[in-house]
């Protein structure tokens, strides 16, 4: 072959070769594995919906929840806030669905969904038993020794349920001078009546203070509020004690006094008793659960465990002290005191100098400070069964006629403050525990105190000289700071239906 072929035979074979080579490379090159992106220090976020049907209607309402994943902890869950936007009474916040919260004195929240795809918030207490359920548009609490409580609210209208035999519906009643005005319907063991209370608004959160529909003239608050004459005997069988339940159960705990040397020790007695006999029938409505509950539960439920009391309650009856009598005493004639002065402001006498007119007075910070944590007031009388969580982290029960005292003035981001127990009843929270207590049952505490006042009064001037009681100057009454407002209608209607729809979801929920 001659060398011009040989020579050109080679080339053709370098060239073919480092074609292959370079092919080779780049097959060697694409089929290498990535490499790792830089590790990022941003927590990951998942979002868990939680989705709330309404049986009542046809409205769908779905809440995004947002968490951040936290490596090695636990899923960071949403504060406690207020239920209903009822402020100070805190619920835990809504877990990730299927999964489980922890919250104070061993409670443990679950998200559970109901038959037709609801959803509903569950809260228990450390022994079993359901604490609470928030659900269909209701929060359902039930005490630790019995009880149950309903509320809801909707389109400005709050429906509450304390027990079956009774509790209130509350709508937005007119508005004046910038003030909105709000009218309660309270049925109770079927009486129908009414009360106005006046809505406010303290750092983001709404409280309602209770008015008075009407004044006495001042020469009555004056012979109400200093002692009388000479001092009466007003005795158990006068009163109409004499033989009823309560008093029996309740007589080692509560002395009446022998004597009244003034109104305002009549009306301390008055407020006392009214506040036992409502207790009477909060226990009379948890043994007739209690009593339900042994004869078994439904074919195919397994039995909730019984109810004990916890390590902070009371094991035996304590008597009510007369230093925290006294104490209530003092609260009856500050009210007094404060009454007297409103109603001159309200409805000036005849002939007297107009008063000047006062310089406005600006807006304070945050609000009007609500009486609850008003610094001269202190003392507050239990209205109504309540659950609440001492400084050691366990779960006790204030019932009707307990006393607190008010021991911090500024709330917690759940709106509680501290407050000491001066007094309570055999199975209560014990006297001398520290409790974290909201300042809306506080001040539902406060305007409940007034209202019985008020109701007391009512009684002092219409038995006027009778039955023992000293004749009153002059027992005229003028218009308060609002009309009464008229009752609602379909009040006990109302009521009647929010407890079946309460009976429905909690068998759903079981």
């Amino acid at each position: 072959m001659p060398n011009r072929e040989i020579r050109k035979t080679a080339l053709a074979l370098l060239i073919l070769i480092v074609a292959s080579a370079l092919a080779w490379a780049d097959t060697k090159k694409s089929s290498a594995p990535a490499k790792p992106a830089a590790k990022s220090s941003t927590p990951a976020k998942t979002t868990t919906t939680h989705t709330t049907t309404t049986t009542t209607r046809t409205t769908t309402t779905t809440h995004t929840t947002t968490t951040t994943a936290r490596p090695g902890g636990m899923t960071a869950a949403h504060p406690g806030g207020s239920v209903g936007g009822r402020p100070g009474t805190a619920m835990a916040g809504h877990p990730a669905a299927g999964g489980a919260m922890r919250g104070p004195a061993g409670h443990m929240t679950t998200t559970r969904t109901l038959p037709g795809g609801g959803r509903a918030s569950v809260t228990t207490r450390a022994n079993g038993r359901v604490a609470s359920i928030h659900a269909n548009g209701m929060d359902i609490n039930h005490g630790i020794h019995g009880g149950r409580t309903i509320r809801s609210e909707r389109n400005g209208r709050v429906v509450m349920n304390d027990g079956r035999h009774g509790g209130y519906v509350q709508r937005p009643y007119f508005s004046r001078g910038g003030r909105t005005y709000y009218a309660r319907t309270y049925v109770r063991d079927g009486h129908v009546y009414s009360r106005a209370y006046r809505g406010y608004d303290y750092h983001g959160y709404h409280y309602y203070g209770y008015v008075p529909d009407r004044f006495y003239h001042p020469g009555f608050y004056g012979w109400a509020y200093h002692p009388w004459i000479h001092p009466i005997y007003y005795g158990p069988a006068v009163w109409g004690w004499a033989g009823a339940p309560w008093f029996a159960v309740y007589h080692g705990w509560f002395t009446p006094y022998p004597v009244y040397a003034t109104a305002g020790l009549w009306l301390t007695d008055y407020m006392i008793a009214a506040n036992l006999q409502a207790a009477y029938q909060t226990g009379v409505e948890a043994g007739q659960q209690q009593a339900m509950a042994a004869q078994g539960p439904p074919p195919g439920q397994p039995a909730p465990p019984p109810p004990a009391p916890g390590p902070a309650d009371n094991t035996q009856d304590t008597q009510l002290s007369p230093e925290v009598k006294q104490a209530i005493a003092d609260e009856v004639q500050a009210q007094l005191a404060a009454e007297r002065a409103a109603a001159a402001a309200t409805n000036p006498q005849p002939g007297a100098p107009a008063a000047p007119e006062p310089a406005p007075a600006p807006a304070p910070a945050g609000g009007q400070v609500p009486d609850a944590l008003s610094p001269s007031e202190r003392v507050f009388v239990v209205a109504s069964a309540l659950d609440v969580t001492t400084t050691a982290n366990q779960e006790c029960g204030l019932t009707s006629g307990d006393v607190l005292m008010r021991l911090t003035d500024s709330p917690d981001a759940n709106q509680n403050v501290n407050a000491s127990v001066q007094s309570s009843k055999k199975g209560d929270c014990a006297a001398g525990q520290t409790i974290a207590v909201g300042v809306n049952d506080l001040q539902e505490m406060h305007n409940h105190f007034h209202e019985q006042m008020d109701s007391g009064l009512g009684k002092l001037a219409d038995n006027s000289g009778k039955n023992g009681l000293p004749a009153a100057p002059d027992t005229s009454t003028t218009a308060g700071e609002v009309p009464t407002p008229p009752p609602d209608s379909g009040a006990a209607d109302q009521l009647q239906q929010q407890q079946q729809q309460a009976d429905q979801t909690e068998a759903q929920v079981k």
